[in-house]
């Protein structure tokens, strides 16, 4: 699954990498994007245009918004036809920029969260459904979710799923409701390393929550993970 991401490249990056007419003034980075938070996605408006939509997708036919609390994610295999996402599926796409997300390992009663970034860093785009449910008049409240996949060998030692991570060829095909590739991303161009258990509180959102822990322990000292994702800094990483 994915239950908290980071937007915390210059938003004049994302918009190269996303080929943007224009992005809003003042938004700031953001490094612990959690549930029912708002949050900018990219859509298909005869341009490319950044929206903040809030992350947790209400059916356009809900009677009650608190259903978008559980769908913050949607499966890539059933998308298409379950009930809650199809219409999305077909007709409302959008694209999640990112420059990492969250999982959590379990040891014992502690959960420990790892970060995963492309290894060259950067922004990349998560494969996004958005929905419009009419709140009480004239409030229209738009939520978006993100599709996950099976987990590559990067994120397999930590959780089973994983985002879908969309390569830059495929944006206009996915905006359009053409078809692409919605498995695993490439093992290859990922890494992850383990971040301050601060990520485990929404009210942290400050540049703490990316900071690998493996930078506050340069004496090496830990036993090796074997099943440990690749780590940034090269080699195995410690527990």
């Amino acid at each position: 699954m994915c239950g908290r991401f980071t937007q915390s490249s210059s938003w004049e990056e994302t918009a190269e990498l996303f080929d943007l007419e224009e992005i809003p003034e003042d938004l700031p980075p953001r490094y612990n994007v959690a549930p029912t938070q708002l949050a900018a996605v990219v859509r298909n408006e005869g341009v490319r245009r950044l929206r903040m939509l809030r992350w947790g997708l209400i059916p356009s036919g809900a009677r009650d918004p608190s259903i978008g609390n559980r769908l913050i994610n949607a499966r890539a295999e059933t998308a298409g036809v379950r009930p809650s996402f199809r219409d999305a599926f077909r007709e409302r796409r959008c694209l999640v920029p990112v420059d990492g997300f969250f999982e959590w390992e379990r040891l014992g009663r502690r959960r420990q969260p790892w970060l995963f970034r492309m290894r060259e860093g950067g922004a990349f785009a998560l494969a996004g459904l958005f929905e419009r449910w009419r709140a009480p008049p004239p409030e229209l409240l738009e939520t978006f979710t993100i599709l996950t996949t099976d987990a590559n060998e990067v994120v397999g030692p930590i959780h089973d799923r994983m985002p879908v991570i969309l390569h830059p060829d495929t944006f206009d095909r996915w905006l359009t409701g053409g078809e692409v590739p919605l498995g695993p991303y490439p093992s290859a161009a990922m890494a992850a390393f383990r971040v301050s258990s601060l990520v485990n509180n929404p009210a942290h959102d400050d540049p703490r929550c990316i900071e690998p822990l493996e930078a506050r322990a340069e004496s090496g000292t830990g036993r090796s993970g074997g099943n440990s994702p690749p780590s940034l800094f090269g080699g195995p990483t410690t527990r």
